[in-house]
Parts: structure tokens; sequence; C-alpha cells
């Protein structure tokens, strides 16, 4: 194992962080808050800095690292990444405990968007921007972006860190240098993210809060961008305009597409962007539940609370798709009343996630696509013994090695979410009655199995709100301290694909070969 070069890259991940503070921290001098909100970003600034210096002191042997030492390496930065950055919410006194606090910063990192804080408006405008920046900063990945600084060596040490942290099955350079695949990658980011900027602005402001048009649209742009989806107002997106809300749902749908597609639109190859077979199979399952979604909500339109008109039967519909298919999380009207049919087709598509090569969480459409296909395969095999399998996706052969990935992927993805369900099912809140505030009015639900098994999913696939006592317009602070952790964990190892946790937490890993 590689200490001291492992150190190395910890210690420029910690000197980043320390520099990416400084924009909490200047939104928390123009928005005049008191001193004890500043000093939340100026002692961890200047901690960070300070350790992440002394990690620079020694000098590596050699400069390789393997995929072993890259998968943990990746998991070890965003652990670290969590525990300085839930100190701002500590010292302010925003998040005064230290464990919701640090479940507050891994759900923004890992994009997830589960909350613990009940009230949004208590929370100070330089916590708000904190939150949802940290859904920006870890939707393409903290190592992506490093990757642009650190030297490009030949050794693969780049590509195993790519790996570790890129969602998705596939993960391969867009041009021959790593180095400008990931500033192409980032330039891409970072130009989507303006572009929503702008257009939210053009809309009005949100009623009550005519002097926060700016900051809400950056908020918004950052949960959209990285596909995390913290709330910055009560009801999350509930209060926008319709404009808006369409905004948003095609920039979800938009940021939940592999950012390679993008760059063959901007070489000219639109062709093979139209060729990909992950990129139609994505678009057929949005629409499908889209559309499922909506029949249900006009078929059993007398049997739910909220009142709506078509045109707003659609929006929400492919709001709340876009949404969660996306894992983003945002809400625009309380689903968790809608009729059976919809919160199925809801839970569906929170296991299917959108793209590879996306921001969103999920199992990925491209891994469902191979499975699909691998399970055909098999079945083939066993009724005619003789069948020789061709198996390809986006035009290349499978060989038995992906598809094989694949099946493990989603064998520990299952186990890794049922195990997490019963870790909760020890938590005193099972069985509790809680009142949810939502657009329909104020109700009672139970906190029962549906519970647990949607924060699990919800947090494995990084999605954010989930169904009955943890739904759109509840939050997660009911839970115990221990399954706050258990879920900080499934958090983390669903943003990191499973591997990257594992590999750090084995003995076999630090064991001198």
């Amino acid at each position: 194992m590689n200490y001291k070069k492992l150190g190395k890259i910890l210690g420029k991940i910690m000197i980043l962080e320390s520099i990416l503070m400084i924009a909490p921290l200047l939104v928390s001098i123009i928005y005049r808050e008191d001193w004890k909100h500043k000093l939340a970003f100026i002692l961890p600034i200047i901690a960070l800095a300070a350790i992440g210096a002394l990690l620079q002191l020694p000098k590596p042997r050699y400069e390789t690292l393997y995929q072993k030492e890259g998968f943990a390496l990746t998991a070890m930065v965003w652990i670290v990444m969590a525990l300085f950055g839930a100190l701002p919410f500590v010292i302010s006194g925003d998040i005064p405990n230290y464990i919701d606090a640090c479940f507050e910063i891994v759900s923004g990192f890992t994009t997830t968007g589960a909350s613990i804080i009940n009230d949004i408006t208590v929370i100070s405008h330089s916590a708000l921007f904190w939150r949802s920046f940290s859904h920006w900063i870890g939707g393409m990945g903290i190592l992506v972006f490093v990757l642009i600084f650190i030297p490009e060596s030949n050794d693969g040490s780049a590509m195993h860190l790519l790996r570790a942290e890129s969602p998705g099955p596939q993960v391969g350079k867009l041009v021959s240098k790593m180095k400008v695949t990931t500033r192409i990658l980032y330039l891409i980011y970072l130009g989507l993210t303006v572009i929503e900027i702008i257009i939210l602005m053009l809309d009005k402001p949100i009623p009550g809060y005519e002097g926060e048009k700016f900051f809400f649209s950056l908020l918004t742009a950052f949960g959209c961008a990285g596909t995390g989806g913290f709330g910055f107002i009560p009801g999350s997106m509930e209060l926008l305009s319709p404009f808006s809300q369409y905004v948003i749902s095609i920039f979800l749908i938009i940021f939940g597409c592999n950012f390679a597609l993008y760059y063959l639109i901007l070489i000219g190859k639109v062709r093979d962007v139209m060729k990909s077979e992950e990129l139609k199979s994505y678009a057929a399952v949005l629409v499908s539940a889209v559309v499922l979604v909506f029949v249900s909500l006009m078929w059993r339109f007398e049997e739910f609370p909220q009142e709506y008109t078509v045109e707003e039967m659609f929006r929400h519909s492919l709001f709340q798709v876009a949404s969660l298919m996306t894992t983003t999380g945002f809400s625009s009207t309380d689903y968790n009343l809608w009729p059976m049919m919809a919160r199925t087709v809801i839970i569906l598509i929170m296991f299917i996630g959108a793209m590879a090569g996306s921001t969103a969480g999920g199992m990925k459409i491209s891994r469902i696509v191979i499975a699909v296909k691998g399970a055909y395969v098999n079945v083939r095999k066993l009724i005619n013994p003789r069948y020789v399998p061709k198996m390809k996706f986006e035009g290349k052969s499978l060989d038995e090695k992906t598809v094989n990935d694949v099946f493990s992927f989603i064998t520990l993805y299952f186990f890794i979410l049922f195990a997490a369900v019963f870790l909760l099912s020890f938590d005193p809140i099972n069985g509790e009655l809680v009142t949810v505030v939502s657009d329909a009015g104020e109700y009672v639900t139970e906190h029962g199995f549906l519970s647990n098994f949607s924060s699990a999913l919800a947090c494995i696939s990084n999605i954010g709100p989930a169904m009955e006592a943890v739904g759109p317009y509840a939050s997660y602070a009911g839970f115990s301290a221990f399954s706050k952790i258990v879920l900080i964990f499934t958090m983390i190892i669903g943003r990191l694909e499973i591997l990257p946790v594992l590999i750090l937490f084995n003995p076999k890993t630090w064991k001198r070969i």
C-alpha cells in the first residue's frame, strides 16, 4: 500500500475542500450573518488547509496507484470530506448535533438530498448554500475535479480513481488524455448549470421571497446539476411557478443523461447520439413512467385529497418522474398521497435510476439493459444448450465478465439494501405515528416497514425523500443516531457504487504484501 501517495492526494482533497468553503463564507459575509456563522467556515478552512499542507510533506518513493489503492482512497476521501464538511453546521448552531450534521453533509456530497431539518426557515443563508453547493461538488465527483490538477501518469492511476468514483458500469476516456477528459466533463457540467441559472432568472420571484431570486436560482441549479434535491424553502419546489417546474423537469432529464453524449454533440456526432441504446431505453422508461403516473392520477382523481387540473396532473407527473428517476428528490406535491399504481411506478423508477456517466444514482439504465439481455441469454441456453449468444450493447459485444459484473453489482445492491432495512427495524421510532403537513393539509401516518424500506432505497439510490413517514414533506430527524449512521454509510455506498467502500473496510486491503 502506497501510504505516502494516498496521504498526498488526500491532503490535496482537504486543501480543495478548504478552498470550496470560501464560497459559503462569502455568502455569510454578503448576507451580514453574525461572527459565529463566519467562524463556522473560517475554522474548518484553517484546519483543512493546515492538515492538507502537512500531508504534502512526505515524499512517496513511487507515484503508482493500483486499482485496490484507488478504490480505497476514493471511499476514504468521501468520508474525510464529510467529517470536516459537517463542522460548519455544528459550529454555527444550525445543526448542533454532529451526527445529524454528518448525515446532512453526506446527503449533500452524495447528492442524496435526505434531510434531518424539520424547519428549513431557521437555517442561515450560508448553511443553505453549503448544503446545495455540496450537491454540485459531489455530482460530477470530487476526485474527477482533482484529476484536472494532478499531473497525469502513464501507469493508469488516474483511470483507477475515475473508475472508482464515476457511476455506471463503463468508464473511459473521451479523448486520449485523462486530464483533458475531466476538463471537458466539468466544462459541460458548468455550462449546463449556468444555462439553467439564466433561464430560472427569467421567471418571476417566488411569492414571499422576492429578494432571493438569484440565490434560489443558484441553489435550484446546484440541486438539478448534481441531481441532489435539497429543499431551501418549505414544500421543496411546490411554491415555484409552473414555468420553473417545467424548466427544472427538463434540466433534470438533461443531467440524467450520460455526459459523453453531450461531448459527441459538441463535436458534431449527433447521429451517434441518436443511435445510443441506453439513451433510447432511458427515454422509453421515462416516457412510460410519466404516462402511467398521469393515467393513474386521471383514473383515480376523486380518491385522493389533492385538487389538480389536467395540466397540473401532467406537470406533477412529469416533475416527480424526472425528479425521482434521476434520483434528485425535488418535490412539487405530496406524491405520498397518490394512488397505489402511481406510487408503485415511483418505487420502480427509484430502483432503476438514470444513465451511466450522469450525476444520477440508482442501478442505472445500462445495468438494467445488460441484466435483461444476460437473463434472456441464460434462458435461451437452458432451452437450447447449443445456442451461441451474441450480446451487444451500444454496438459493442458484451463479454461474459461485463455481464457477471452487472449481476454481481445488482446482487450486492439488494443485499446491502435489505441489510439496511433489517438494521432500521431495530429503531424505536417503528410503530410511532408521525404528523405530516403537506400541500393537501395535515395527516397522520405510521412509521412502518414501507418507511424503513423506502428510506434505505432512497439512500442507496441517492434519492432523498422516501414514502410514508419519510415522504417528500417529512424528514429523517425521527430516526435514532444508530439508524442515521447506518443510512450515512448506505448513502456513501450507493454514491460510490459499493466496491470502493467494501475495499476500504476489507482488512486485506491494508496488509503488506
